[in-house]
């Protein structure tokens, strides 16, 4: 039901190249069906009787219906084409979509693995069958009427030989079909598990080979593929069993023929060219028989696939993506009301009950161990996460009544990850702020300390970038970041503990800088350096996803025991006061 209904969803646009493939199919079927006829005519009445004028006249109609069925079955497939990459292309779209409409929880809740395989493999497979459909499955049916009705009209005594081989043909492969379906599935798990563990070696190769893990790894990924190959063998192991098999019922099929037809025409019961013909038309109904195997072990693996896609496509998403606001805040006051927020199987809430605001002007740092919640705060501002009860507001509006654009707007968030985009470095910048010009982008860069190193390079702002930032330091894609969102001018700066990867002097210097620069915009804070935030108007210390402290630097030294620990912690190694 989900290939059926994922088929006719996607291929409704195509419906006019649909009309013209039957068409076409119809008229290329028909043509090679009055072939073996003609080919009858010519032994029975041309050559038997001497009559060269009938040879010849016959001979052109054959030739003729010959060229009308290559134009036809040449132009069908140029439209089934057409449509199979067509709904393979509508597919990627729709899925990726659907993942773009998804929150964090649900997107990880697939996993990325399993979701680009579903994107390429799966589409791949349904896409192939709806391609092989137009091609071969509107013929297949029309040959075999058709071949039956011309077989019975040339002689309808050997018609028990069609009655024996074509059940005996669909008998076989109903059994290897049978056996072939739970196969195919496990095989597409078996490819979401090697695409996940060769993602997670590409990702973490540096702390693989930090601690000498290649061979248990190696290992690991040697596992995944030979689970991989044991199925693919198996489903091999059928199909080897299902040509000989096939091919056996073609070949008797043709001695019997030959065998018993044989003996009708030395009985005078039937002529030397029908015989031709009868045998012709028992060849073309078995081998359309064929076409209908091959796309019968199809579609046990599409059908697979068709219901992971569907699983994606009919997935429902708890973050519903509103309208959007007629007018965005001007101010930029950021409120967290009663915020509650637990992840799904949790048995505790990251964060319950937190209330807070951050002014205009003012930078709100947020500080605490490891665990406390920190970038759970962060990711709910910009509602990449939406809590469980209470509010996230900018300017009294929820942060849901506001859409994507919006949102993007207000709020400029520079991850604890860097991450940039395969491209160059003005492509980055201009992520946040497409119509940036160099010179914005020179002062986003000058403030987040990036401009001496991107004024180094031969092609400054349009030196390359790969993916993902490799082909820079951890400081320098750290900085990058910073400037992109710095070039996107929001009114609300959230930092996730971003200057860790930079040395203490540079991060005074972005510091001291980002306090010109951000003017009267919000800016919140994430740290764990003690150093990075002791400037900042107001400093929140989370405990276990609550607030057990709120103050400057200076109050919340003398008077709160969390983050006295904390300072005293790194007295050692910043000569934090």
């Amino acid at each position: 039901m989900a290939l059926l209904r994922l088929s006719l969803k996607y291929a409704q646009s195509y419906w006019l190249y649909i009309v013209f493939v039957i068409v076409l199919q119809l008229a290329a079927t028909i043509a090679a069906l009055f072939l073996p006829s003609l080919n009858a005519q010519i032994i029975d009445q041309g050559v038997a009787k001497g009559d060269t004028d009938f040879i010849w006249s016959t001979g052109m109609t054959m030739i003729i219906v010959c060229l009308v069925q290559v134009v036809t079955a040449v132009t069908a497939i140029f439209f089934g084409a057409r449509t199979g990459m067509g709904v393979g292309r509508d597919l990627r779209r729709a899925i990726y979509r659907k993942v773009d409409e998804l929150s964090t929880l649900e997107v990880g809740g697939f996993g990325s693995a399993t979701l680009i395989t579903r994107n390429t493999n799966d589409v791949q497979q349904v896409q192939m069958l709806v391609l092989m459909t137009l091609n071969f499955m509107v013929s297949t049916p029309i040959m075999c009427i058709g071949g039956i009705i011309m077989a019975l009209r040339e002689d309808v005594g050997l018609s028990w030989l069609v009655w024996v081989s074509v059940p005996s043909l669909f008998i076989v492969v109903g059994i290897i079909v049978y056996l072939l379906m739970p196969l195919f599935r496990r095989m597409q798990e078996q490819v979401d598990g090697i695409n996940g563990v060769l993602r997670e070696q590409i990702t973490g190769i540096r702390v693989i080979r930090a601690f000498v893990r290649e061979p248990f790894e190696t290992d690991r990924y040697a596992d995944a593929n030979r689970a991989l190959t044991e199925t693919s063998v198996k489903v091999g192991n059928l199909f080897v069993l299902m040509f000989p098999a096939i091919m056996m019922i073609l070949h008797l099929a043709t001695a019997a023929v030959m065998w018993f037809g044989g003996h009708r025409v030395d009985a005078g019961q039937m002529e030397v060219g029908s015989l031709t013909a009868f045998l012709q038309y028992l060849l073309q109904i078995l081998v359309a028989v064929m076409m209908g195997v091959f796309m019968m072990m199809m579609i046990p693996r599409a059908v697979v696939c068709a219901e992971r896609i569907s699983d994606v496509l009919d997935s429902t998403t708890s973050m519903i993506i509103p309208d959007g606001v007629d007018e965005l805040p001007r101010r930029g006051e950021l409120e967290f009301r009663n915020v509650t927020f637990g992840y799904p199987g949790a048995e505790v809430p990251v964060l319950e009950n937190l209330s807070f605001t951050a002014q205009p002007g003012t930078t709100t740092a947020i500080i605490g161990a490891t665990g406390a919640g920190k970038s759970t705060i962060v990711n709910l501002i910009p509602r990449l996460l939406d809590p469980r009860s209470g509010e996230v507001l900018i300017d009294g509006v929820p942060v849901s009544a506001f859409n994507r654009h919006q949102l993007a707007q207000l709020v400029g968030l520079v991850p604890q990850k860097p991450y940039l985009f395969s491209g160059t470095i003005a492509s980055n910048l201009r992520f946040g702020n497409e119509f940036a010009d160099d010179s914005e982008l020179w002062d986003a860069l000058t403030t987040a300390q990036a401009a001496d190193f991107v004024a180094d390079k031969t092609d400054q702002l349009e030196a390359g970038v790969a993916q993902g930032g490799t082909n820079y330091s951890g400081g320098q894609r750290q900085r990058l970041c910073i400037a992109r969102a710095l070039a996107a001018k929001p009114r609300i700066f959230v930092f996730d503990d971003s200057f860790s990867a930079l040395d203490v002097a540079t991060d005074a210097r972005l510091r001291s800088a980002l306090n010109a620069t951000t003017g009267d915009s919000t800016v919140v804070v994430v740290a764990q350096r003690v150093s990075t935030i002791r400037d900042a108007d107001q400093i929140i210390v989370l405990d276990e996803g609550k607030i057990v402290g709120r103050g400057t630097h200076e109050e919340l030294v003398d008077s709160n025991e969390t983050y006295q620990e904390i300072v005293e912690s790194q007295l050692a190694t910043e000569g934090v006061n």
